[in-house]
């Protein structure tokens, strides 16, 4: 069993590929019968996972290490390779729906493959590969901007991702100087990521019209594979967060102003939680997996499984370092059933949720492995954040591994992040429909509408004197804007699912964990809301479910004193 250093990467031949992808889908067009159906789709999914195999290994190596020549080629390579893959699975996806034995088909392969395959179908033509080309290599040149940040501050030599403990230091001075050197460095590439994003917006509107979209906000929900709620839907929810959620949000802040002595609570201060310094991980990245080991034994053979497989594998990295690519993710490497999990551990608590939160995505897609179905080993996004989010609440009981006597602050402030992030969540949902509806905005009148969005769900923000911020430009920072349109609402509709679980959790764990397991086994064999009821859950945008899964939190924050836990 090789380790993630000791696999081969070997550039895929699209010559080859478009050859036998072409001769598996006419033999699944030509199949009169259910058994050289399914022959013809299995081999279809082989090539695929292989194709699919190369092409994140490429993105795992670039990522680790932008700097790298070799996988920066390589990236360009599958920039410009991935929308020409994307048509030969789209005609295999017209084979697959169009098929006589369909019927047949759906009870061997599920019913969601099908339904996957008609949204994307509205997602793709050869018409649009060179504009889907442009936007792969726009979305690249952006993450190579944001991760070749070298800033001068304390004597050191910082990316983006290091200035993390400086912005959460006891010392307000640092606080601030530390978030004018990082905003400073956007700052000086602000009108680049305008540019970028200008770009972006139009190269995607130019798409959704060659669709026949009427703008790209409905190509970006079929993207997003979104077969069982529309805009409306999603607008009546931002609806539920800003009467419901913004009010606690805002309190929670005012609470945390007064906690930590400030006259005015600016965007300096906000990841600052505790006068007596925010709880953090007693070590560093060794430390941080010797306690997952143990924390991941003891909570189920199934983690304990998991974990030691990934250990030993080789697939976690970490910690931040010069050139490596901002935030987070998991990922799957389908030919060996690999999980990858990529972090920037810089010493704050977010080491901790990342260990849990990306290790939730990571469990699911283990547990899904026995799919060969490539659609099949996630979820759709929404209904993949449900376990990342929840696996945060199931590590509960093992916190004081990592942060010993500073526990119960982590979980005051876990908690009440969880709560503070939808309005941020929706916030940046609404602009994107506000942006893809009216494309000729120009960059000037994006951080304008960017700006008012901010102060209706984020009134508490400050931004003091930075003209840079306050001009409407916190966005730029936020790279699913960028890299994965409309991926966000995902994020705050999977914690509302998260908070039920952990409410759940409180009340019967055993139960709430037969639950959780059975839908990471899922995977994305079925569709978000269907998922959500499997699982026992109620639908985020059912009337009332906001403020029904919120209260469990709510009670604990306001029960808590937490100015006793700031003499912790």
């Amino acid at each position: 069993m090789l380790t993630f250093l000791e696999l081969t990467y070997v550039r895929p031949d699209l010559n080859v590929l478009e050859t036998s992808m072409h001769a598996a889908i006419n033999r699944l067009r030509e199949a009169t019968d259910v058994d050289a159906a399914n022959n013809a789709i299995s081999e279809i999914n082989t090539l695929r996972n292989q194709f699919e195999t190369a092409s994140q290994l490429v993105e795992i190596r670039h990522t680790i290490d932008t700097r790298d020549g070799f996988y920066e080629t390589e990236q360009g390579f599958f920039d410009e390779a991935g929308p020409v893959y994307q048509g030969y699975v789209s005609s295999y996806y017209h084979a697959l729906t169009a098929h006589p034995l369909r019927t047949s088909l759906e009870s061997t392969w599920g019913k969601q493959l099908f339904l996957l395959a008609e949204a994307s179908l509205k997602t793709f033509s050869d018409a649009i590969i060179p504009k889907l080309q442009e936007e792969n290599r726009l979305a690249s040149e952006y993450t190579k901007l944001m991760s070749a940040a070298q800033i001068e501050f304390d004597g050191k030599t910082l990316n983006l991702s290091q200035f993390g403990p400086y912005l959460q230091s006891a010392d307000r001075n640092v606080r601030k100087a530390a978030s004018e050197a990082r905003y400073g460095y956007l700052k000086e590439h602000g009108d680049a990521i305008d540019s970028i994003y200008d770009k972006l917006v139009h190269v995607r509107t130019d798409i959704a019209k060659t669709l026949g979209f009427p703008s790209f906000v409905e190509l970006g929900y079929a993207r997003m594979l979104r077969v069982d709620y529309d805009q409306s839907m999603v607008e009546n929810y931002r609806e539920q967060i800003l009467e419901t959620i913004v009010p606690i949000a805002t309190s929670l802040k005012e609470r945390q102003q007064r906690r930590i002595g400030v006259d005015s609570l600016y965007y300096y201060d906000e990841g600052f939680a505790f006068k007596s310094g925010n709880a953090t991980p007693q070590g560093e990245e060794a430390f941080i997996i010797e306690g997952g080991k143990k924390m991941y034994r003891d909570m189920s053979p199934e983690t304990n499984e998991f974990f030691e497989y990934m250990i030993d594998r080789g697939a976690l990295d970490l910690t931040a370092k010069p050139g490596k690519a901002g935030g987070g993710y998991c990922t799957y490497i389908a030919d060996e059933k690999l999980p990858f999990i990529f972090s920037n551990f810089n010493g704050t608590a977010g080491d901790i949720d990342v260990l849990t939160h990306e290790v939730g995505h990571a469990f699911q897609v283990y547990e899904s492995r026995h799919f060969t179905v490539p659609e099949y080993g996630f979820p759709t996004y929404e209904a993949c954040e449900i376990h990342s989010m929840s696996m945060e609440y199931f590590a509960y009981p093992w916190m004081e591994e990592f942060f010993g006597d500073q526990t119960a602050k982590y979980k005051f402030s876990h908690l009440a992040g969880g709560v503070t992030f939808l309005p941020y969540g929706v916030a940046i949902d609404e602009f994107q429909h506000v942006i893809y509806n009216q494309p000729e905005l120009t960059p000037a009148e994006r951080r304008a509408a960017w700006r008012a969005i901010e102060q209706k769900y984020l009134p508490h923000r400050n931004y003091e004197e930075n003209d840079y911020l306050d001009s409407g430009a916190w966005w730029h920072q936020q790279g699913h804007v960028f890299g994965s349109p409309f991926y966000y609402i995902d994020y705050t509709l999977a914690q509302v699912c998260a908070f039920q679980f952990y409410a759940w959790m409180e009340q019967d764990r055993e139960a709430a964990w037969k639950s959780y397991l059975a839908l990471c086994k899922a995977g994305g064999s079925e569709s978000f809301l269907t998922l959500v009821e499997r699982a026992g859950l109620k639908s985020p945008f059912a009337p009332g479910t906001v403020n029904e899964a919120v209260a469990p939190i709510k009670a604990y924050l306001a029960e808590t004193d937490d100015l006793a836990l700031d003499r912790v």
